[in-house]
């Protein structure tokens, strides 16, 4: 493995261990040349899945792109890069574990904004923006009030009060 650093092929694996997904190994390497250390990822070689365009163009479903849109979305959010990882590895497992090889960029899509409305409303809307096109204001309005809507739904129950009435007798 060449140095990412000073590219020098001589490098020696000081620890191994299993990645976060499944068929992943994770590797710290040691340049001996300029004895700096970075990590390796280990994956193996499946049938790709592609991803199918809105103009019908086919790409190789990238997780890195995947991340890179969530990272954006997520901007100065509360939110860790290890929240991230997972939702694009829970993102790609889906992928991998279906039975089809070629599916619609909508479905990859509609999967990150799922992931996302359940982790941060603020990352949502941003990710959903972009995703869906918003094309003016009231397209926000929409969406922020279907969000409120959803949160009022969820306030309105609480745990163990339903059926109860409040009296001042």
């Amino acid at each position: 493995m060449k140095c990412p650093y000073c590219g020098d092929p001589n490098t020696r694996v000081v620890d191994s261990r299993p990645g976060k997904i499944e068929f992943e190994v994770r590797r710290r390497r040691e340049c001996q040349q300029c004895g700096r250390r970075f990590t390796t990822y280990e994956r193996v070689e499946q049938v790709p899945v592609m991803i199918i365009k809105k103009d019908n163009r086919r790409e190789e479903f990238d997780r890195e792109k995947v991340m890179r849109g969530i990272q954006k979305a997520c901007e100065k959010r509360a939110i860790s890069i290890n929240q991230i990882e997972q939702i694009v590895d829970e993102i790609e497992r889906d992928l991998r574990d279906g039975r089809e090889r070629e599916v619609p960029a909508t479905v990859v899509g509609e999967k990150i904004i799922n992931a996302l409305k359940d982790l941060d409303d603020v990352a949502y809307v941003r990710f959903a923006s972009v995703y869906r096109e918003f094309k003016d204001v009231t397209d926000f309005i929409q969406e922020l009030e279907s969000l409120i809507h959803k949160e009022h739904r969820s306030t309105d129950t609480e745990p163990g009060m339903e059926g109860t009435v409040d009296s001042d007798d």
